[in-house]
């Protein structure tokens, strides 16, 4: 099959090799030429609004899928007149409000930290109140690794909050004294079967994930199932076809929701190396057609992004089990540039790493 893939990042180049070894060919749109995919030689440069270079590349394609939430859902409708579209657009216009996405995950029985939204300061300030402090405040719309939040710890901090954050629509989530951050992948194929991964164990500085551990340690057969129960609601819920990852909190044992990405996602790189069927390839099985490939961890992984800088790695080209992975991106603050999996690692091993990867 022909692959349609809305964006040109790292995720859409880890999607696109999952696809090639998998017999498939692949094609990418995106409003510019990504630095990750440019060696597939096969990117659409063209708005994500006009109409007419869209239905080119969905007539090209058997099926399209997408590497990141924040594609307009205008888009898939457009898209999906002429070609399949998985994930379909319900989840990507819930995923893209933290509002909505709230609201649907408690329609589904999942727990979420407390939240109010907000649209002026007065009503910030009084939602400020209602939640606690202290309490982070969102935008509701276009925030990542970080952006678009400021957390405040007394009233006296709203109004700064309020202007640095500069949108009229806010929500307001109780601080949230987590003992561990966690995050569970599940894949659903159109027949509606499910698969999920094990739990992964994140590590966020400055709110880009800094790293990741899977399967988690200290992980219980009832925490595992739990999880797994709520991943597998939440695809059921949105008749979802592909890969999907919840972001977790563990607040002494008990289990809240963070945020859903309808997407593959960062905290699972290390399932390319370390399980039998990694998150990409299970997406691609999915929206394809294919049958699921079971995700039993072979080895314990842990993996470490690299972030603003490449580092000095010639020192990792003596192990066999360490696992650099570049995307090919100008450097600058903040950029996620690459990953390093470890396989088994050794305590110093993961420390060389670790010292590579220190910002």
């Amino acid at each position: 099959m022909k692959i349609g893939i809305l964006g040109s990042g790292q995720l859409g180049a880890m999607l696109a090799d999952a696809a090639v070894r998998l017999g498939h060919q692949v094609a990418f749109y995106d409003s510019a030429d990504g630095a990750p995919t440019k060696r597939f030689q096969a990117t659409t440069v063209a708005g994500f609004d006009d109409e007419t270079a869209l239905q080119k590349f969905a007539q090209t394609c058997d099926v399209v899928t997408y590497e990141f939430e924040n594609i307009p859902v205008e888009t898939v409708q457009i898209i999906e007149q002429y070609t399949p579209v998985h994930p379909a657009k319900k989840a990507l216009a819930i995923s893209q409000d933290r509002l909505l996405e709230k609201e649907f995950l408690q329609s589904i029985g999942i727990g979420t930290p407390r939240f109010q939204c907000a649209s002026s300061l007065d009503e910030l300030q009084s939602a400020c109140q209602a939640v606690g402090f202290p309490c982070v405040i969102k935008t509701r719309r276009f925030g990542y690794d970080g952006k678009g939040q400021a957390r405040v710890s007394e009233v006296s901090e709203v109004a700064k909050a309020w202007h640095s954050l500069q949108s009229t629509g806010l929500i307001v989530e109780g601080y949230v004294p987590f003992s561990r951050e966690l995050s569970i992948i599940g894949t659903r194929d159109i027949h509606g079967n499910v698969v999920t991964y094990p739990l992964i164990e994140n590590t966020h500085i400055d709110g880009i994930l800094h790293r990741s551990e899977i399967p988690a340690p200290a992980i219980s057969r009832e925490l595992q199932s739990q999880t797994q129960t709520m991943i597998e609601s939440l695809l059921h819920a949105l008749d979802y076809v592909g890969t999907i990852t919840m972001e977790l909190f563990d607040v002494r044992g008990e289990i809240l929701a963070n945020e859903i990405a309808p997407r593959v996602h960062n905290s699972g790189h290390a399932t390319i190396e370390s399980l039998e069927t990694s998150q990409f390839e299970n997406h691609i099985r999915a929206i394809t057609g294919m049958e699921l490939g079971t995700p039993d961890p072979h080895a314990r992984a842990v993996m470490y992004n690299i972030i603003g800088s490449i580092p000095e790695m010639e020192k990792l080209s003596e192990y066999t089990s360490i696992f650099p992975h570049l995307y090919d991106k100008e450097p600058r603050p903040g950029r996620k540039l690459g990953h390093i999996t470890l396989l088994n690692p050794a305590e110093s091993e993961e420390q060389l790493v670790k010292g590579l990867c220190r910002r």
